[in-house]
This record gives C-alpha cells, sequence and structure tokens, in this order.
C-alpha cells in the first residue's frame, strides 16, 4: 500500500500536467471482458470462481504491463484499504461491496490496473491526466490483444463481446473525462452543457461515477452507448465533445472576468484564505473551496499555489486518505481536523 508522504501524494493519473489539464484533470478507458465457458462472477460456483481468478492472474501476469505488478487479494485487504483503494479510482464500488474472491493489479505508476472477478471476469482501466482518451485507448487495446493470447473471451457474432450489464455488450469499452466546470456554473449555462451531453449519448455523473453527488463543480462525462459503434468512434465523440466544452468553459470564464472580476477575485481568495487557516474541514466543503481556487489559479489571479497541489489535496483530503496518512482510523470530527492541518501544511509556499 502506499504509504511514504512522496508516494502518497503522487498519483501518476492525476499529478501530471496532461493536455487540457487546467480544465480537463483526468481521462479514464475501461474495457469489460469475460472468459468463454465460465459463469459471470456472481452466478459462478466457489469452484467456478477459484479456476477463473486462477486462470485471469495467470494471463495477466504474463503481460507486459503488469508481469512486474503487485496481486492485491481484495478479500485480505481491511475496509479502510479497500476504501483508500476505491478514492484513488483503482477499484470499483462493486468490489469494495463484493463477497467474492476477487484481486486487482496495479501498475507500479497508477495508472493501468486489471481488475479480477468484479461484475465481469476482468476489467481493464487506464488512468491518464488530463485530455488523453486516445493513448489511454492505446494502451487498453494492447493490453486487451496481450490478454486474448492467453484467454478466449466470450464474444458473439451478432452482439460483440458479452458482458455481466447490459449495458456494456458490444466493445465492453466506457471512457470518462473528468473535468472542472466552474465558469459554466457560475453564467447558469451548466444544464445547456449537460443537456446537449445527453443528446449525444453521453451521460454526466459526478466526481466519483454512477450514483455520485456533484460536488466541487466536478463533472464525469462518460459514454453510454457501448453497442453499435465501434472503439475508434467512441474515443472520437468524446474526446470532440470534450474540446467543445473546454471551449464553452474558457468562453465563460473570460465572459465573468470582463464582466465581474473583482467578485471572482474576492471569491478566490475568500477560498484560499478559509483554506490556508481553517482548524476544522469536511469532505464537501473542502471540494467547494478548491473549485475557486483551482479557477484562481488557472486564470492567473492566484499565484500562490499550483494546479499540481490542488489536485493532490482533491485526492488526499478524502477520508480513507487521511486516515491512511494519520495512520489510524479516525471518526469525523477527527478527520475534519486533521483534514484541516493536511491542507495548510500542503499550502505552504515550500510545498506548493
Amino acid at each position: 500500500m502506499i504509504m511514504d508522504d512522496h508516494e502518497f501524494l503522487s498519483c501518476g493519473w492525476l499529478s501530471g500536467p496532461g493536455p487540457n489539464h487546467e480544465i480537463v484533470l483526468s481521462t479514464r478507458v475501461r474495457l469489460a471482458r469475460n472468459v468463454k465457458g465460465f459463469p459471470f462472477s456472481h452466478w459462478a460456483s466457489t469452484g467456478e470462481l477459484a479456476r477463473l481468478v486462477s486462470s485471469c492472474s495467470a494471463a495477466i501476469r504474463k503481460t507486459s504491463y503488469f508481469e512486474n505488478a503487485e496481486e492485491i487479494h481484495l478479500e485480505e485487504v481491511n475496509v479502510l484499504d479497500l476504501a483508500f483503494l476505491r478514492e484513488r479510482h483503482q477499484i470499483s464500488a462493486e468490489m469494495v461491496h463484493s463477497q467474492n474472491q476477487r484481486s486487482v493489479f496495479i501498475s507500479a505508476d497508477q495508472k493501468t490496473a486489471a481488475m479480477v472477478a468484479e461484475e465481469d471476469h476482468i476489467r481493464l482501466q487506464v488512468l491518464y491526466p488530463g485530455l488523453d482518451l486516445k493513448n489511454a485507448w492505446s494502451v487498453c487495446t494492447s493490453l486487451d490483444d496481450e490478454l486474448s493470447n492467453h484467454l478466449t473471451f466470450a464474444y458473439s457474432e451478432r452482439l460483440g463481446y458479452l458482458t455481466a450489464c447490459p449495458t456494456n455488450v458490444g466493445t465492453g469499452l466506457r471512457c470518462s473525462v473528468m473535468v472542472h466546470l466552474p465558469a459554466l456554473v457560475m453564467t447558469r449555462q451548466i444544464q445547456k452543457m449537460i443537456n446537449a451531453v445527453s443528446q449525444l449519448g453521453m451521460t454526466v455523473r459526478g466526481p466519483s461515477g454512477e450514483g455520485s453527488e456533484i460536488k466541487g463543480n466536478l463533472f464525469q462525462i462518460s459514454n453510454q452507448i457501448t453497442l453499435g459503434v465501434n472503439e475508434d468512434e467512441i474515443i472520437e465523440r468524446l474526446s470532440n465533445l470534450t474540446e467543445q466544452i473546454i471551449d464553452m468553459e474558457t468562453k465563460a470564464t473570460s465572459q465573468l472576468l470582463s464582466e465581474a472580476e473583482e467578485d471572482i477575485e474576492d471569491r478566490v481568495f475568500r477560498a484560499y484564505s478559509i483554506l490556508t487557516s481553517a482548524r476544522k474541514l469536511n469532505s464537501k466543503e473542502t471540494l467547494e473551496l478548491l473549485s475557486p481556487v483551482r479557477l484562481g489559479i488557472r486564470t492567473g489571479l492566484l499565484k500562490d499555489a499550483s494546479l499540481n497541489a490542488i489536485n493532490e489535496v482533491f485526492l488526499c483530503s478524502r477520508p480513507a486518505h487521511l486516515q491512511k496518512k494519520a495512520g489510524r482510523e479516525m471518526g469525523e470530527r477527527e478527520r475534519d481536523i486533521f483534514r484541516a492541518q493536511f491542507i495548510r501544511d500542503r499550502f505552504k509556499p515550500s510545498a506548493c
């Protein structure tokens, strides 16, 4: 598990300055695959599941991406570590709560993961900083090709790849980008954007994915359609849509600065002042304060912090991360106090 301060703060898919990183925090590409001849994970008997996990794990270890990666057996991991991995988007909510034998392979740079015995037999995932769908897809499809040399995947000539959930049948491909859109929210154009996204066969969720609340003006945009369209088209459509959203956010930012720069500056510095002096902060409040500070850095109004520092606080101020850093479990009040201390330390001039 990631424990020392350097590794705790660093996260390959979030810390680096990827393309369009001012607005797009991260890119995710995920593939669902199932092995022919085995029932889906939730329908498999204990013996079938054991054989399945053994076959999948052996194949994953033979790939160039995971040959030196550690396999984490999740049934042996405590509740805090499961939450920590979930906060890092290394495992899904499904894997946190599942009682099945299950494991995850995570590459050293934390950008690539393979979940075994999730809802599907294998979930391949590539996470990159910024808007980098094509490169993330290149890694994911190469990994898929390597695995197909060792496993026979369940496939239908009529339907494509077969998956446990019908919404993933076809390509089995889910792509998403996490975007920060404070200007669209402030100018009340965000609903227009959400409506346009829906009409294009995409969906908008909160930063933690399906079922999560939208906080801190962070939105996750992903494809809904996996059947009847090929992988390159899915990547291209989401890339083009994200470029349009970036353009909308950029124009809305210019509008705000031309019409109410003093008001925006006041909001930015009030938020920064609270973050750098507060003695207690809860999770939701932290995200709401980070949003205007991130906007202030992006627009050049605030020069005392970096986008990288903001991204690190966005990730590492979450409950499980704070408890991992403290080395103990904490109640909500103690976490809120520890979170405020962590943020004050992170925003010291020498740290940013």
